[in-house]
């Protein structure tokens, strides 16, 4: 038997007829498309096998469940397979109420996922949610960032300059470790990202010129500063005029054995402390804020400083 005769014979049962419809403008699982057109699941899986057969079907798994949606035949017939399958589709006496039926689904499926988020409202951010995660949250924000120059100085292997550099015109990261710079420089040749630098040096004294960067960045770097002011200073001094900086570090705390855990030196900064450090530096219009709390011990606070270079 041909291609061709096949997927006209397809076309020959109502229920067949029924289901292209149904799929016309929705993927369905088997159990909605039962609920649709009133069919037991045997019958349903053998019509759908069939015309999955000749082409008009494909098929996705998830989990145990199987969505279905329509596609294109073979032979570059698809336009007129469907002009003639919709219109026979038409003329069943059941094409109504199958409408209704659809949209009852749809209604449904509508109604879980409100039902869903109005039981976990307020505490979406608390609990587990498919797909989001800070990293994937801070890619967003990340598109975002203006095209300009950003220093990120205590880079590390520089984590924050690699996602910054698919957005920004320039990014130079610092860290006094050689094996950091060494590391961060071959993580930047495979990624391709040849607006990103890495140049060792003290965030005391960064290798950069002054007045040649739009935003500098200490991420969880201030606390390993010997002279924490002396790293605010040389923020402003490599900032354009309205340059501004970002701090972003541990609120003050009495967990000591993170001097020998993570070779801190201090143990972490004060919001007002934080504040008078950065006016200390010439930085106006500062901002501090504690923007996370760890739940576990010794449960660390994070606080985010942004201050801005006089013009």
């Amino acid at each position: 038997m041909s291609s061709q005769v096949r997927l006209l014979a397809a076309l020959a049962d109502p229920t067949r007829l029924r289901i292209l419809a149904a799929l016309r403008e929705h993927e369905l699982s088997v159990a909605e498309l039962q609920e649709v057109l009133g069919v037991g699941q045997s019958r349903i899986s053998n019509h759908l096998s069939q015309l999955k057969s000749v082409g008009l079907l494909r098929d996705r798994r998830e989990g145990q469940k199987a969505y279905y949606r329509r596609t294109d035949p073979a032979g570059g017939v698809g336009r007129e397979v469907w002009f003639l399958a919709e219109g026979a589709a038409a003329e069943l006496t059941t094409q109504t109420r199958d409408e209704e039926s659809l949209q009852r689904v749809l209604g449904q499926r509508q109604e879980k996922s409100k039902r869903y988020f109005d039981a976990v409202a307020g505490r979406l951010g608390k609990k587990y949610c498919p797909g989001r995660s800070w990293e994937a949250v801070g890619r967003l924000l990340l598109a975002m960032a203006p095209r300009q120059v950003y220093a990120d100085l205590g880079a590390g292997e520089g984590l924050i300059s690699q996602l910054l550099a698919a957005r920004a015109k320039k990014v130079i990261a610092v860290d006094h470790s050689p094996r950091m710079v060494e590391v961060g420089r071959e993580l930047a040749k495979r990624s391709g990202l040849k607006n990103l630098e890495y140049r060792q040096g003290d965030m005391e004294q960064p290798p950069i010129r002054p007045g040649s960067v739009d935003v500098a960045i200490l991420s969880q770097a201030l606390h390993h500063a010997i002279q924490p002011s002396r790293a605010l200073e040389a923020a402003s001094k490599i900032l354009r005029p309205r340059g501004t900086l970002l701090v972003l570090d541990l609120v003050e705390h009495g967990f000591e054995a993170a001097r020998e855990l993570y070779a801190d030196v201090w143990l972490g900064f004060a919001p007002a402390e934080m504040t008078r450090l950065m006016r200390e530096a010439g930085f106006e219009g500062v901002s501090v804020e504690i923007v996370a709390k760890e739940k576990e011990g010794p449960g660390f606070q994070t606080l985010l400083a942004v201050g801005h270079k006089p013009g």
